[in-house]
């Protein structure tokens, strides 16, 4: 609709996926580099992680843009599946038709396909976005593909992608076995206020301005970025919003009134407003005790760790109560000083 009045080939800011705009930040080119390498060197298993918009879908567009022809890739970006249907959907992305299959006959014809191509010298990838709504049972399926490996390498090369609460679940003491498998682990952090200048104004270049800072004002900046939070897919909404405006007004460019027309039209508040609810207890702004029901990330790994201790101590009691099972006094003293060591820990980081 702008594009015209601003002299653009096409519009900046949209909210799709393209790996022609990708502004590789330093978390971004940080993040390619660990995928590269893990595929390039045959080194097992990587988890990159990052808010909701943080550019990691596209991130992942623009890694297999660049994969060369014996780099053989499936991609799963449904990750709501049972254990048999996340099998059906990687032997289908490898080319393969396991509709009319039982699950050992899939794990049966995966593994064969996995071999053969190793053989033939490819190199084999899944990667696996959204990963964060996985079900354990799929995960451990992927702990079992991943394991597939010759006396020196890994034959299967496994990229799993998702939101922070993916790293809550890989950190819980059933999924250790998966946990030790992984290689490489890396957060994709918000941009900075420097970073979403540039990031804007790479955006704009790549649809065609000429002069990238006459069409956003510095003024801009801070706005966007204290509204933004830094998150590439929240700064392109704001940004297409706040041209609309300009264009609805005739302006020639964005200044700080067409941001915070933007702003008002989009009904947000400040991002840290919107996202503190999430950040760590020690970064929140209540103090005391903090309201019942607060759920935050920091907790809820150490809740979980506690719980299978817990679920450990209650088995060994339940043996030594009805099956007059003979267990170590010591093994039960040292799961109770372990919770007891986990509890100081949580009491300790909550006062902070």
């Amino acid at each position: 609709m702008y594009t015209e009045h601003f002299h653009l080939r096409e519009a900046p800011f949209k909210i799709t996926p393209d790996s022609d705009f990708l502004y590789m930040s330093a978390a971004h080119a940080r993040a390619k580099a660990y995928m590269d390498y893990s595929i390039r060197n045959r080194d097992g298993f990587v988890v990159i992680t990052g808010e909701v918009g943080a550019g990691k879908t596209t991130l992942i567009r623009k890694l297999l843009s660049e994969f060369d022809d014996d780099v053989v890739v499936a991609k799963v970006f449904q990750t709501q599946l049972t254990e048999t249907e996340f099998l059906q959907a990687v032997l289908v992305e490898f080319g393969l038709n396991p509709f009319h299959s039982g699950k050992v006959e899939m794990m049966d014809m995966l593994s064969t396909f996995l071999v053969d191509s190793f053989v033939a010298h490819k190199r084999l990838v899944l990667i696996v976005d959204e990963a964060q709504n996985l079900d354990r049972r799929v995960l451990e399926e992927i702990r079992m593909l991943s394991g597939l490996e010759t006396a020196k390498q890994k034959i299967l090369h496994v990229i799993l992608v998702g939101q922070p609460e993916l790293n809550a679940t890989l950190d819980s003491p059933d999924l250790e076995q998966l946990t030790q498998r992984v290689r490489l682990r890396f957060h994709i952090a918000a941009l900075s206020e420097e970073e979403v200048r540039d990031y804007i104004h790479h955006r704009l270049r790549v649809a065609g301005a000429r002069n990238p800072d006459d069409l956003f004002s510095g003024d801009t900046m801070e706005i966007i970025h204290a509204y933004s939070g830094g998150i590439p897919r929240l700064i392109n909404t704001l940004c297409d919003t706040a041209l609309t405006c300009a264009f609805a007004d005739d302006r020639e460019a964005v200044g700080a009134d067409e941001v915070r027309a933007a702003i008002e039209e989009l009904q947000w508040v400040p991002y840290a407003a919107r996202h503190r609810d999430r950040q760590p207890a020690h970064l929140n702004a209540c103090t005391g005790t903090c309201p019942p029901g607060s759920d935050f990330p920091w907790v809820q790994s150490r809740l979980e760790s506690i719980e299978g201790l817990l679920r450990e101590m209650t088995v060994i009691l339940q043996k030594r109560h009805h099956i007059s099972l003979r267990v170590s006094e010591h093994h039960v003293a040292q799961i109770l000083k372990t919770i007891t060591h986990e509890a100081d820990r949580l009491q300790a980081d909550g006062k902070r």
